[in-house]
């Protein structure tokens, strides 16, 4: 269920101590500062799939299959739809099309939506019961679908969010079987494929996962494994084709933990499976509440923002919650009625005492018109690239078409001040063309196709600059690179090969995002070294061939390099136990030179939303994000070869990254 958000405004207020005299003019205003915008068109990002823009139809909506609702999704560029809605679908039986215990609406049966499907043009999503069903209803529902009526439907999900069984705590996903485990659930996600694909092999199994820094990630049950992620992953390697994420931001819109919310669930992924073609779809996703935008604007940028990441960060499917979900908590944000409605359309419902109500029934609320924006925004094929702006209120997404041209969308998060922007790119030149494009502003009812380079305050804007030129016979891209024997200072980059142009290809080269040339071979693997330790790296492969033509960058691929080689001293980071927003964090270090009299030992938290709560077997603080601790009078001698034990809690909101680059009196530990 969605959960609340909330973004706060800020504002300034100046009240003069003096009345100003005629011998005192008012300064003159501040020239307002033009907002730099790069787009390095070298720095390729993931390629736009043929179902990145999606949304949830609920079997309480009688409308989901409803031409004037299929119509308004296919303008907004909707291109999956999923069903049968969230948690309900782990009590709905789609042969009787029933759900005891929940409501289901007429005209709401499978049929109906599959109409409204393909009036949209969407690619369809089912979610099979795994609550109350089992696998020979699963298999039922694909035979019916493919077999029977020929829909074709390619992706099957294995419930809904199984881990809220009672697991971890209070339930709110109906499970029957006596075991609620994660390795039950695995057991159960093999069965339902083998049974699914024996009907139709073509199909695609997801299996659902936590994400990453959301409750319940990292905590293990009493009697499991691990946690819901590594067993479920583990014991279900070999029969699934993608993951299933669901994201729901919390107090704050907290767009900045996607990208370590996706490289982690990738990185889990790749460890428990030791496969590189799984895919990863976030099938519930809303960015609003009544105090933050669930029906205006702040919600709508925030919603831009977010498909654009998640869809560059390589998701295949990003599915807002909900076509229609109803009236929730009444408030003003950003001076419009805010009707606290997960739904994309208006529901015109009323709240309880009737004194307010939604707009007319299908009316579309703002981020609606991020969903538009987005369809303009990027087309299938497209490829994202890299886009940074010098203010934060600024954010900036760039995708290059096939074509040759750049499309980049601008989102002014300000609520209040306009800003000036000024493009600039690298890797790609202009044509002298005017750029086209499309404007949603705070209030609109419609994009409009007049974008300006100034920026309203809660503003979505897209450009399109027509390259100055797009050469034929240029090589191809390299395939996704893959990467392995990771140290803290080496690593090696393998891709699959390009296919050449009108030239012969002569070298590959591998760039790193951050600026710079890693290195360059003939062949599709090369040995990386001299990187530098503890250290992130997003880099791209790029094809050049005979003539010096290149190609346009392959898909990213991010890696962290791990600690130096043991020097004067070891540390042994071990994760003891994990509550979901904190854990207890235990470090063994090992005086691998001289022997010590006195230590301190520091680390800094990856990230702004990581904090200290206690510690022990030495003195702790914090200072920003660095945290320092000194010995205890017991364990200030360590002796050359010994080891000392020392603990604390950390606290987290977001993808928990775990701590680094540890120095002992001042020197940095492997």
């Amino acid at each position: 269920m969605p959960k609340i958000l909330l973004r706060a405004a800020s504002v300034l207020l100046l009240t003069p101590l003096l009345a100003p005299t005629a011998a005192h003019a008012d300064p003159p205003a501040p020239v307002p500062v033009t907002v730099p915008v790069t787009v390095n068109a070298r720095a390729g990002l993931a390629v736009v799939p043929e179902t990145g823009i999606g949304a949830n139809h609920a079997i309480w909506d009688t409308t989901l299959g409803a031409g004037d609702t299929a119509d308004l999704l296919k303008d907004a560029g909707v291109q999956l739809v999923r069903y049968p809605g969230g948690s309900y679908s782990d009590i709905y039986h789609w042969e009787t099309h029933t759900a005891p215990g929940g409501y289901v609406a007429p005209n709401t049966d499978f049929d109906t939506f599959m109409a409204g499907a393909r009036r949209t043009g969407a690619v369809p999503m089912i979610t099979a019961n795994y609550g109350t069903g089992t696998a020979e209803e699963a298999a039922g529902w694909v035979e019916y679908a493919n077999v029977t009526k020929g829909y074709g439907v390619k992706y099957w999900e294995i419930g809904n969010e199984n881990y809220g069984n009672g697991r971890y705590g209070t339930p709110w996903e109906a499970d029957n079987r006596a075991d609620k485990s994660p390795a039950e659930y695995a057991r159960q996600v093999v069965a339902y494929a083998d049974a699914m694909k024996a009907v139709d092999p073509t199909i695609k199994i997801g299996a659902v996962l936590t994400t990453p820094g959301e409750w319940p990630d990292a905590i293990t049950a009493s009697g499991d494994a691990g946690p819901w992620n590594q067993v479920v992953l583990t014991n279900a390697a070999a029969k699934i084709d993608f993951v299933i994420l669901h994201w729901y931001p919390g107090a704050t819109n907290r767009t900045d933990r996607i990208a370590d919310m996706l490289q982690l669930a990738k990185e889990q992924v790749a460890r428990y499976t030791g496969r590189s073609d799984i895919g990863i779809a976030m099938t519930e996703f809303n960015t609003g509440s009544s105090a933050n935008g669930a029906t205006t604007q702040p919600g709508a940028v925030a919603a831009a923002d977010s498909y654009a990441q998640l869809l560059a960060g390589g998701v295949f499917s990003v599915d807002w919650w909900n076509v229609h979900n109803g009236i929730g908590a009444v408030s003003q944000v950003a001076g419009h009625t805010d009707y606290g409605d997960f739904g994309l359309l208006s529901s015109a419902g009323c709240t309880s005492d009737g004194t307010v109500c939604e707009p007319a029934f299908n009316t579309p609320f703002a981020p609606y018109f991020a969903l538009q924006m987005m369809s303009r925004f990027v087309r299938p094929g497209d490829q994202f690239v890299k886009a940074t702006t010098g203010d934060p209120s600024v954010v900036a997404h760039a995708a290059r078409r096939p074509n040759g041209d750049l499309a980049v969308m601008l989102l002014n998060t300000s609520h209040d001040t306009a800003h000036t922007v000024s493009l600039g790119y690298q890797g790609f030149t202009p044509s002298a063309a005017a750029p086209t494009g499309w404007l949603h502003t705070n209030g609109a009812t419609a994009l409009s196709t007049t974008p300006s380079t100034t920026l309203a305050p809660l503003s979505m804007t897209t450009f399109v600059v027509k390259t100055a030129s797009n050469p034929a016979g240029l090589p191809g891209r390299p395939g996704q690179p893959v990467v392995s024997a990771v140290t803290g200072t080496t690593a090696t980059v393998t891709w699959p090969a390009a296919t050449a142009g009108s030239r012969p290809i002569s070298k590959y080269e591998v760039h790193n995002q951050a600026g710079g040339q890693l290195g360059e071979t003939p062949g599709t693997t090369l040995n990386l070294t001299n990187l530098v330790p503890n250290t992130r790296y997003v880099v791209n492969v790029i094809t050049r061939d005979a003539g010096g033509g290149t190609s346009r960058p392959s898909v990213a691929l991010t890696f962290t390099t791990g600690n130096p080689a043991p020097g004067g001293c070891k540390v042994t980071f071990t994760d003891a136990s994990n509550w979901g927003n904190g854990y207890v964090g235990s470090l063994d270090i090992t005086n691998l030179g001289d022997p010590i009299d006195g230590w301190t030992l520091t680390f800094t938290w990856p990230r702004t939303w990581q904090t200290l709560g206690s510690g022990w077997n030495g003195t702790w603080t914090q200072t920003g994000q660095t945290v320092t601790v000194t010995n205890a009078d017991f364990n200030k001698t360590v002796a050359t070869g010994a080891t000392i034990n020392i603990g604390y809690v950390g606290n987290y909101s977001g993808p928990n990254i775990y701590p680094t680059g540890f120095k002992l009196n001042g020197r940095v530990c492997g």
